[in-house]
């Protein structure tokens, strides 16, 4: 970001001047938003310019727009700074994933996220704006309803603990096989896009979506995608069949290699995360390795452990690392899980069994560098 922040300095409303004649979309929520990204980017089609490492405030989009002059942007944001850059870039869509609690110790209770985003669509600037919704997370969808132009998608959503009472109301929702609703009247809209597994269907098209990176929950990314796209005019089956040829994002998803052994890393950075990916069929037959870091991108408090269902996990074994995998152990001997703790990887020999390791922020960071391309 330090070229964006130099920028910036000269020109304040730099964003604003590189944005201005192209046609942006902006991505934005708690999880998903780096992945979703690169699914429009690649369904959209080249040239496309976007801030494809995840740096996803205002410095961070200056610095991306800077590297092209491609008409087509598709950029992530913070969902903190979503209402200043959808007043910067003047985005023609606007894609909103889930809200959910990240980060403890510097983000507020997430409901005052979904207030900013309400007061935001409400703006009549934001009037022309198209809003690409998921119609499971109450959150979103009572921030995105005053919207003059909504598509509501029906998406897989595992995580709810986080609107567990009405944001209008404060009654609790209620969850069935019908959606959820509050008795005060709030409750799903109607979606015009429903994805169930390989099957999406998007104003009317169908199309199958059988993407290369795994999990129920990328299959409501790239759902959400399509939706942004074809409400720009972008084909449906285009869209699809670029998105299903995006293996990885940033490292997310890869199978790497380290001291011979195949491992396929996997970020989660909060109780969502977690839901989503311990989820997954493809964990089965796998060893499991989490790593738990607590450095400032982590975010200082892990509290957020005693959130996640690793009751899931029970009876199996997982091995614990990170600057955080005392705690992480300990929350795993709750759940029932038989946890191991490795404080020296120097230990760990060469085995055949494939890894599934699944990690925050830093620790992605640190296994990426310490592997190696399969």
């Amino acid at each position: 970001m330090a070229g964006g922040r130099v920028g910036l300095v000269v020109d304040r409303n730099l964003l604003n001047h590189l944005a201005a004649g192209r046609d942006v979309i902006v991505v934005s929520g708690t999880n998903g938003k780096t992945t979703t990204t690169a699914l429009i980017a690649a369904g959209w089609g080249p040239p496309v310019v976007t801030n494809a490492t995840g740096a996803n405030m205002v410095a961070g989009l200056v610095a991306a727009l800077v590297t092209s002059a491609a008409n087509r942007v598709v950029l992530e944001s913070d969902e903190a700074w979503l209402p200043e850059v959808v007043a910067r870039v003047r985005p023609r869509s606007v894609v909103l994933l889930n809200l959910s609690r990240d980060q403890l110790d510097r983000v507020g209770e997430v409901r005052q996220v979904a207030d900013r985003w309400r007061r935001l669509f409400e703006d009549a600037t934001a009037r022309d704006v198209v809003v690409v919704a998921n119609a499971n997370d109450p959150l979103v969808v009572y921030a995105a309803e005053v919207a003059a132009q909504v598509r509501w998608c029906d998406v897989p959503t595992v995580w709810r603990a986080d609107a567990a009472s009405c944001p209008k109301c404060t009654r609790p929702i209620t969850y069935d096989a019908a959606g959820w609703h509050c008795e005060c009247g709030f409750s799903r809209p109607t979606a015009l896009t429903t994805s169930l597994g390989e099957h999406l269907r998007v104003y009317d098209v169908e199309a199958d979506l059988v993407l290369a990176v795994p999990g129920a929950f990328n299959a409501a990314n790239a759902a959400l995608g399509v939706t942004a796209l074809a409400a720009l005019g972008v084909s449906v089956s285009d869209a699809v069949t670029s998105m299903n040829e995006v293996a990885e994002v940033a490292g997310r998803f890869a199978r790497r290699r380290w001291r011979g052994r195949a491992v396929r890393l996997v970020l989660a950075k909060n109780p969502a995360g977690f839901a989503a990916i311990l989820a997954m069929g493809e964990l089965d037959g796998a060893e499991l390795w989490i790593a738990i870091n607590d450095l400032v991108a982590d975010g200082r408090d892990p509290s957020w452990l005693y959130d996640a269902p690793f009751e899931i996990l029970a009876g199996r074994e997982v091995a614990c690392l990170g600057t955080r995998r005392l705690d992480l152990a300990t929350r795993l001997d709750y759940a029932g899980v038989n946890a191991t703790v490795l404080d020296d990887l120097a230990g760990v020999g060469a085995a055949t069994a494939p890894v599934w390791l699944i990690a925050n922020y830093t620790a992605f960071s640190e296994w990426l560098a310490w592997s190696t391309p399969w």
